[in-house]
């Protein structure tokens, strides 16, 4: 009786412990099931909105391009997808300051432009040949170096963002449009264009009204023009309008006709992009492009016109790192400093 007894307990113990097993497999199951559910149920965070953004990095004023990134990056909680565009000689040195500076936490990928494509359509202008550098013409080339993307940003690399750039890629194109751009009679009246001397707001600026081909074109010489330093783009409209094949027949025609210059306007990127985008974009909100700020070294702006602004932009001759300009003390503000010590400020005015 007493052996089996104990046989009887031996038994009972197993009985309870398979019993445990089994209840601790259904257990452990509906949990993994019960995660993997609840993952299906929210959105992955991977699936964020990616926002592309496209600036050059030239190899004399590479410092720029990083104040630009650094004020974009900073001022955002969006996910920006960097894409720094830049000659081959120039992208072990565009890696090695992002990699080994603040910024080395961006998302970013470095895309190499081959000046190849500009061949036989850039005329030799010796009024402004800094105009003429291959990186001033990416902007007619986006959809060759950015192939994912619907939507795409593109800005000069002598800005600085003070608003969220989310702003500025909700920017609404109106259907059939390739390309938001601000206008140059939409500035806001802080940065009334009559106190630039000499500053063109007019195609007249900018094209050549006296040669039959621009004439022919039917396009009045007192329409307002718009700043292509800062461009919301549709990828799909632009590639089935074949800007880019547009673009460089005004370039090829140039060459051969004359038909703009740098002494026009104050650069050859914006004019072919005015006659093939002519009564064809939409606008961009104001103050994410005020600009002209490197125009004159002795036109300053009211610090509370310029903390209102989103985006500011120092086109023309005075650049921010260099003397002698005006309001450099925002952009320097943003500042990265050059990791291999070649990229110097020269305020010699502060």
């Amino acid at each position: 009786m007493a052996l089996l007894r104990k046989i009887n307990q031996v038994l009972l113990f197993l009985l309870i412990v398979t019993l445990c097993g089994i209840l601790y497999k259904k257990v452990h199951k509906g949990t993994v099931l019960r995660n993997e559910t609840d993952d299906d149920s929210e959105p992955p965070e991977e699936m964020e909105e990616e926002i592309p953004v496209v600036i050059c990095a030239a190899a004399g004023r590479m410092g720029a391009t990083m104040a630009a990134i650094n004020s974009i990056y900073s001022n955002t909680d969006a996910n920006i997808l960097f894409y720094v565009v830049g000659l081959r000689n120039t992208l072990s040195r565009i890696r090695k300051w992002i990699e080994h500076s603040k910024l080395r936490e961006i998302n970013f990928k470095i895309v190499e432009f081959n000046p190849i494509v500009l061949k036989g359509k850039i005329r030799p202008d010796s009024s402004r040949p800094e105009l003429l550098q291959p990186l001033n013409f990416v902007r007619f080339y986006l959809p060759l170096l950015i192939h994912q993307h619907e939507k795409v940003i593109y800005l000069d690399d002598d800005v600085i963002v003070q608003g969220d750039i989310q702003e500025l890629y909700d920017t609404t194109l109106a259907l059939g449009h390739a390309a938001a751009f601000s206008g140059d009679c939409d500035l806001p009246s802080a940065q009334d264009t009559n106190r630039f001397v000499g500053l063109q707001n007019t195609y007249m600026g900018y094209l050549d009204y006296r040669k039959k081909t621009i004439k022919d074109l039917g396009i009045s010489p007192s329409t307002c023009s718009f700043n292509p330093g800062v461009i919301v783009a549709n990828m799909t409209e632009w590639k089935h309008q074949r800007i880019t094949k547009q673009l460089e027949k005004w370039m090829q025609k140039n060459v051969e006709e004359n038909l703009y210059s740098s002494s026009l306007g104050g650069g050859v990127a914006t004019s072919p992009m005015l006659i093939v985008f002519h009564g064809k974009y939409s606008a961009i909100n104001p103050l994410w492009h005020i600009r002209h700020l490197g125009w004159n070294p002795d036109t300053r702006y009211s610090e509370h016109f310029l903390q209102e602004a989103k985006l500011l932009h120092w086109n023309g001759r005075h650049k921010p790192w260099d003397f002698p300009s005006v309001h450099n003390d925002l952009w320097e503000s943003w500042f990265v400093p050059d990791p291999a010590g070649i990229f110097k400020l020269n305020h010699r005015n502060s």
